[in-house]
């Protein structure tokens, strides 16, 4: 019996053992993991941080206008008795465009000129007469309102028969026509587009927020849809208010077009400079995390990554300008920066170029 008891001891005390040692066996192991990814680091990417010109602009939408356009239109009504214009040609400030026959016109002057002058020699009669008190004052008034009268018929058809003369009101090129010779036409009748083009309007609306930045003289670019190269424009007009439905203030600027390679009504991408910034922290767009209230980006501090909430402004293509949270020398990380977190060991790992512009 007690060497049963002495067998059951014995392999109760050699189950004790083999536990013990396989407990002490796993904590070895698992200080020994630790212990490497302790001193293992985390290979990143990142540069120095250090001031640079920024210039700060906004890209807007915009619309290219003639400096002046009109539709050319006859003032009265009749056939067209000659065409002096050849269509999409120069015109120069009052050249003849286009004539409507006015033969009733004249016509009905000859008339009134006979009556007027009828008219003329009966008011000096009369006005001797009165002199020698022959007809009362009142019948000289009636004699002298028939003249008055003659003479303002006959500038009205004079200035009638002007209108049937119709000329340039500035000096542009004229677009395709819609009549021809012989044509009977209206006040309501189109007859060609005249436009000026040495100059280009560029309207353009910009977020109200930018409203104080920006005023009559301001300097801008643009280009348009079918070229990538840019044209300078300076605004010489805004709107007195903000537009309640958009939050946005209309804006027109100017632009030389002498070489007339810009069309009205074409797309307009316009830059618009805010403002010029010396020493602007400029950092990659990648290194910068989004978290709920805003941007964080980690930097290197004594071998490990520290997390540094920012705030960020303007953007370029591929940099964005952070206005707090950084300051000049600060190893930022730009790289692999998503599997990091607050503490974590790492190696910093300069690009070549980055390298040059922390020296």
């Amino acid at each position: 019996m007690k060497t049963k008891y002495i067998v059951y001891s014995i392999l109760l005390i050699g189950i004790i053992s083999l536990i013990v040692y396989r407990i002490n066996a796993n904590s070895e192991i698992g200080a020994q993991k630790t212990s490497e990814q302790t001193t293992s680091a985390t290979t990143v990417k990142g540069l120095i941080l250090q001031p640079q010109k920024f210039n700060d602009n906004i890209s807007l939408s915009g619309t290219i206008e003639a400096n002046e356009q009109i539709e050319i239109r006859s003032e009265v009504s009749g056939v067209v008795e000659s065409i002096n214009f050849k269509e999409g040609s120069k015109v120069v400030q009052g050249q003849v465009l286009f004539k409507v026959n006015d033969i009733e016109l004249q016509a009905q002057l000859s008339k009134v000129r006979t009556a007027q002058k009828l008219a003329s020699e009966n008011e000096r009669r009369a006005k001797l007469l009165l002199e020698k008190q022959a007809i009362s004052q009142e019948e000289y008034e009636i004699v002298s309102a028939d003249f008055q009268s003659a003479s303002a018929e006959s500038q009205l058809i004079q200035a009638q028969l002007s209108k049937t003369i119709v000329r340039a009101p500035f000096s542009g090129t004229i677009g395709l026509r819609s009549i021809s010779k012989g044509t009977y036409v209206t006040p309501i009748t189109p007859i060609a587009k005249l436009v000026n083009t040495s100059k280009l309007k560029i309207t353009f609306s910009i977020p109200e927020k930018y409203a104080s930045e920006v005023g009559i003289g301001s300097n801008l670019t643009f280009t348009t849809s079918d070229s990538k190269m840019e044209h300078d424009a300076k605004v010489y007009a805004v709107e007195p208010e903000v537009e309640i439905a958009t939050r946005t203030l209309k804006m027109r600027a100017i632009a030389e077009n002498s070489e007339g390679k810009l069309y009205p009504g074409t797309y307009a991408n316009v830059m618009l400079p805010l403002e010029s910034v010396d020493d602007a922290l400029m950092v990659p767009s990648e290194s910068l995390i989004p978290v709920q209230n805003g941007k964080r980006i980690f930097i290197s501090e004594k071998g490990k990554a520290k997390e540094i909430d920012v705030e960020i402004g303007a953007r370029t293509g591929n940099e964005v300008r952070v206005l707090t949270g950084l300051k000049v020398g600060d190893t930022i990380l730009t790289y692999g920066v998503m599997a990091l977190k607050n503490g974590t060991p790492i190696t910093v790992d300069f690009d070549q170029t980055e390298t040059q512009t922390a020296e």
